[in-house]
């Protein structure tokens, strides 16, 4: 195992706007972290389900490739539009959920409640030419057990730090062309991405004086950041 999954991040024209949005919906804290930007907490929960948004100059060119999947509290998302989400597709007799769009634009779906099911988080999905050797990529850093399906996708479940209860590879016709407005984080085992790259991984930035993390880039080009362990007290 080369590293364990940290946290997301939201590119976002206006960080503590869109960081409100998702602590509303997600019934989370939000955190002003002075800078900009914001981070959105699970109340009570781990740290590694936190969501970084940072502020970016370039504004959204494309869809983005990442997105999550939430379970609702109710048997609609009239909640969520109440809280300024916008209504991309709803169920018809392809799908069984809502397809819905934050306030910056970043879709994510919704599914009804269902018994026994708490609200929230479910899954984190990641548009890919090649579902099952993306799945395998990552159970490769991170660990876990692929599992594949006959529509085409496969999930990744038990990786290292992962705080929901898959990790999704969906198939889609088109390349990635621009960059994910959202991407997740990983903490390394060792003191640098050498085994990450070696695997594939593509170096994007290494530290410098701004920031103390390396950017990579998945082998379908699916940006994250790396981070070093933390020096033991």
């Amino acid at each position: 195992m080369m590293g364990r999954f940290k946290d997301l991040c939201l590119d976002a024209a206006e960080p503590r706007a869109l960081g409100a949005f998702w602590a509303r919906i997600l019934d989370g804290e939000l955190v002003d972290l002075g800078d900009g930007d914001s981070r959105v907490d699970p109340r009570g929960g781990s740290g590694a389900e936190s969501i970084w948004v940072n502020r970016v100059p370039e504004p959204r060119t494309g869809k983005t490739r990442v997105h999550l999947d939430l379970r609702l509290a109710d048997a609609e998302p009239a909640a969520l539009l109440a809280a300024g989400a916008r209504l991309v597709r709803e169920p018809d007799a392809e799908i069984s959920w809502w397809v819905l769009a934050d306030p910056d634009g970043n879709l994510f779906c919704a599914f009804p409640a269902r018994e026994g099911a708490s609200p929230g988080p479910i899954a984190l999905v990641v548009d890919s030419a090649d579902p099952v050797a993306q799945a395998t990529w990552w159970a490769g850093v991170a660990g876990g057990e692929v599992r594949t399906s006959d529509c085409g996708h496969a999930s990744l479940l038990g990786a290292a730090g992962f705080p929901w209860r898959q990790w999704i590879f969906d198939p889609v016709p088109e390349r990635k062309t621009v960059k994910n407005r959202m991407h997740w984080d990983v903490d390394l085992t060792g003191p640098e991405p050498t085994e990450l790259i070696r695997a594939g991984a593509t170096l994007l930035r290494e530290p410098d004086d701004t920031v103390s993390w390396w950017v990579l880039a998945d082998p379908e080009g699916n940006e994250f950041c790396a981070f070093a362990p933390r020096p033991t007290q």
